[in-house]
């Protein structure tokens, strides 16, 4: 089997007497499409933001392509190609579609000397155009992106997410407050993405029906635990799964 791209070991992480995340470990492997489900308060978003480096596990190691990565910067991760999208909305509402992705790959390229004396777009706006036209946005590139709906800005934001050609990208609750027309355009979008680039995707997500069909394996936390792991309708029929989910 192939190396994973991205390991996770033994993370726990309390907050005073409360233990979000508890040991923790599982790998994703390249070109996998991995969710993480689970009820609310089961250690989710937690164990996203240790992976991210926004917080520090109390134990356990976190590891890019068999690089120990654990306490380094978001923006180190992003550079080492991991990328992400955010349950709240990242865009800039008062920049328009098009400037929003460009500014997106400023952050992830060149120099500053490149910055304050190279071309005003750092040489990035054929590859927006590209993912502007791939997220089926080329219509609204010049508008605001805070005159967008909600679920085009998180279109956007996915697009921004990838303009730095991260081999592994985290999405945060990606169906979150879109309609399902748009949810089957985003899902379209996503399995394209991963089939054409092999992207890797972890995806935390409520939408049971989005993640089921989206995904090719599951994990189950409940508790700060994994309680359940596999195909996604093994997952689905698994007893402790739907007791989780029903408080049984």
């Amino acid at each position: 089997m192939n190396q994973p791209i991205l390991s996770v070991r033994e993370i726990t992480k309390s907050f005073g007497a409360i233990r979000a995340v508890d040991g923790v470990s599982f790998d994703v492997y390249p070109g996998e499409i991995l969710g993480l489900i689970g009820p609310n308060g089961s250690g989710k978003s937690t164990l996203f933001n240790c992976i991210l480096g926004q917080l520090q596990p109390n134990s356990g190691e976190v590891e890019i392509n068999g690089r120990p990565v654990s306490g380094r910067r978001p923006c180190d991760l992003n550079k080492l190609g991991l990328g992400r999208t955010f349950q709240q909305l990242s865009v800039f509402p008062q920049m328009s579609v098009i400037d929003n992705i460009i500014l997106a790959g400023q952050e992830h390229r060149g120099s500053l000397f490149g910055r304050l004396f190279g071309a005003p777009d750092a040489g990035l706006t054929a590859d927006a155009e590209r993912l502007i036209e791939f997220f089926r946005l080329s219509h609204l590139k010049d508008e605001m992106a805070g005159s967008l709906s909600y679920g085009q800005q998180k279109l956007v934001d996915a697009a921004m997410a990838f303009m730095a050609g991260p081999g592994l990208v985290l999405l945060d609750e990606p169906a979150g407050g879109v309609n399902l027309t748009m949810l089957a355009g985003l899902k379209e979008r996503l399995v394209s993405y991963n089939r054409e680039h092999g992207t890797t995707f972890v995806v935390i997500e409520h939408n049971m029906e989005f993640v089921m069909s989206l995904c090719s394996r599951i994990i189950v936390l409940a508790e700060g635990r994994i309680i359940a792991e596999g195909p996604p309708d093994e997952v689905r029929a698994n007893p402790t799964v739907i007791d989780a989910y029903l408080g049984g």
